[in-house]
């Protein structure tokens, strides 16, 4: 089949959703109102409360969601062929996240800008509340170690990308500053930056002296360094000490300086990077390889796996997050929500697509993607360097030539990944200081203490646990207990949001059932993986980081849901008991 025909029927379907079913959504469940006080406006600090231009907050949310996973997450997934892909991700960002990213920025909009977490307070109670903070807390925990590991792979794998990745900082800082304090627009500055990145990284491509290569500065792969570690472990090790040392900085930093103008200029690098991939596809017209259905993936069965592999890409419970935790304090007028997060959400869903196409088209033959997913595992393994291999082949459909065209693609993956790592340390942030309200420890409560707790604790997480890829094995480790995780969380806030639209009076339909799938999805795979795969009680050999990781979320999803089901039932006893309900909660 012709790739064409797949990414048109895609992307019409995304367009339509954002034309007719956000509208609907808007109007008559969210109800936006353009009068309504945003907290950017009645909360604004300089610092995180910001009203910023809904194009600039779009930038920022859009990169902040669209990170890594929603290339890694459909990269695997084909593994069990391109059809279950491509629907999950066409018809989740639709149905599902479109709707999530949405609601939750509303709710948070309308509740002072407080994150998804602490809005469990007024929804479901304070023992509820705080199970839910503590799941975050662990979700947001992984997320910075799986993204800081990926992201030091990816320097050590495409060492061109490196000086290009570091040049766009002090330039973001020059866009923040001129735009904040001159009043001038970001999309001039913006292009300019981009032309530097991309003429950066084509020239380190071909000229050896601009790569920042530490594993060849270390004597090579296999070469005794400091500590015993090999060469790879050591540029391991100092990638993530520079990582956590520059998120650390980047997350007490007020937004406006860096988060902002770094985000509209990796928007800018997306869209960009979507346009060339997609031209690429329409010039080349490449046929997929990839089989539609896999028969020979079973090993692992895609039901219920593939909603969890794929998560970002179709619905997560991150994008929550940064919708109520940085998104929501930007927002200038309400309607903007809609524009803002159901839109993210359609670019996400399109990044998805093209990910899954790259991959299904990269292949010479149906034996050579057989070759490369053989199994689950492989899978998981060559998933990322595929996509990147694929995407630069759709590049040079454009004229782009190959070794520059896989530079630009990994700068641009990088520049996502670093973009969510970002905001999950300023959300980790944010969390670590309301647990310090809740519990009274005032030394949490402080912006650089809550920041150093969350910066050390997420190194220690990539780089204690032993595990099969030496030092830095716990980002790998971690990574199948991800999608669960994520997508428990985004079950959790449709659960939230659906609460708050009943005691409104309004419909929840709408919220309900892609809650209702999302979370007897996740909770059949996780009650599996914490039970017969990580346990020892199955065949496989135990894990005790996931099996405590697992069943700690687990448990604490499983109180919340019966917590929330009993204030379900209150709220439809009558209306004099709903009335007392919200009384109390709200």
């Amino acid at each position: 089949m012709n790739s064409i025909w797949l990414a048109t029927a895609a992307l019409a379907i995304f367009a339509l959703g954002y034309r007719f079913y956000s509208k609907f959504i808007a109007e008559k469940i969210y109800r936006l109102d353009p009068d309504y006080q945003t907290p950017a406006h009645a909360l604004e600090d300089g610092r995180d409360f910001v009203p910023t231009n809904k194009w600039i907050v779009l930038g920022h949310h859009f990169t902040s969601v669209a990170g890594a996973a929603p290339i890694v997450g459909p990269a695997i997934a084909i593994y069990w062929g391109w059809l279950p892909a491509i629907l999950w991700v066409a018809l989740g960002t639709v149905f599902a996240a479109g709707v999530h990213d949405f609601g939750t920025l509303v709710l948070s909009i309308r509740h002072k800008g407080r994150s998804i977490g602490t809005l469990a307070d007024s929804l479901i109670g304070r023992r509820g509340r705080i199970l839910f903070l503590f799941i975050i807390l662990i979700l947001v925990l992984m997320i910075n170690a799986v993204f800081a590991w990926v992201i030091a792979n990816l320097f050590i794998s495409f060492p061109a990308s490196v000086l290009s990745i570091f040049i766009q900082i002090p330039l973001a800082v020059w866009i923040g500053f001129y735009t904040y304090r001159q009043s001038g627009s970001m999309l001039w500055p913006t292009v300019i930056v981009l032309a530097v990145m991309y003429g950066t990284a084509v020239w380190a491509s071909y000229v050896p002296a601009l790569q920042v290569d530490l594993v060849r500065y270390a004597g090579g792969a296999e070469a005794t360094t400091l500590f015993g570690l090999s060469g790879t472990s050591m540029a391991f090790l100092v990638w993530i000490i520079v990582l956590m040392t520059y998120v650390y900085i980047a997350s007490v930093l007020p937004v406006w300086t860096l988060l902002q103008p770094r985000d509209f200029i990796n928007a800018q690098q997306l869209l960009l990077g979507l346009g060339v991939l997609y031209l690429g596809l329409l010039f080349m017209a490449p046929e997929v390889t990839a089989p539609m259905h896999n028969p020979a993936a079973t090993d692992v069965s895609w039901f219920p796996l593939l909603f969890i592999t794929i998560a970002c890409g179709a619905v997560s419970g991150f994008h929550g997050l940064v919708s109520s935790g940085t998104t929501s304090k930007q927002i200038d007028t309400e309607p903007d929500a809609r524009f803002v997060g159901y839109l993210g959400a359609v670019g996400e869903g399109a990044l998805a697509i093209i990910t899954v196409l790259a991959v299904a088209t990269f292949f010479s033959s149906s034996q050579a993607f057989a070759a490369t997913y053989s199994s689950f595992a492989a899978a998981g393994a060559n998933g990322l360097n595929a996509f990147i291999q694929g995407a630069g082949q759709l590049a040079t459909g454009l004229g782009i030539p190959a070794e520059a065209a896989r530079t630009i693609i990994a700068v641009i993956v990088v520049s996502f990944a670093a973009t969510t790592l970002d905001s999950s340390v300023r959300l980790m942030r944010y969390i670590i200081g309301e647990l310090g309200e809740i519990y009274r420890v005032r030394p949490l409560t402080n912006i650089h203490v809550a920041t150093s707790v969350a910066v050390i604790s997420s190194a220690a997480l990539v780089l204690g646990p032993e595990g099969p890829r030496g030092l830095g094995s716990g980002g790998y480790l971690l990574w199948p207990l991800f999608g669960t995780s994520n997508q428990l969380l985004a079950g959790i806030s449709f659960l939230l949001i659906s609460i708050w639209l009943k005691k409104k009076g309004r419909p929840i339909i709408y919220t309900v059932v892609p809650m209702v799938f999302l979370l007897a999805m996740t909770l059949w795979a996780m009650v599996r993986q914490v039970v017969f795969d990580w346990s020892g009680l199955g065949d496989s050999d135990p894990n005790m980081l996931l099996f405590v990781f697992g069943a700690t979320i687990l448990c604490f999803t499983i109180w919340i849901l019966i917590q929330s089901a009993s204030l379900f039932y209150r709220m439809s006893v009558s209306p004099q008991e709903q009335s007392r309900v919200e009384g109390e909660e709200v």
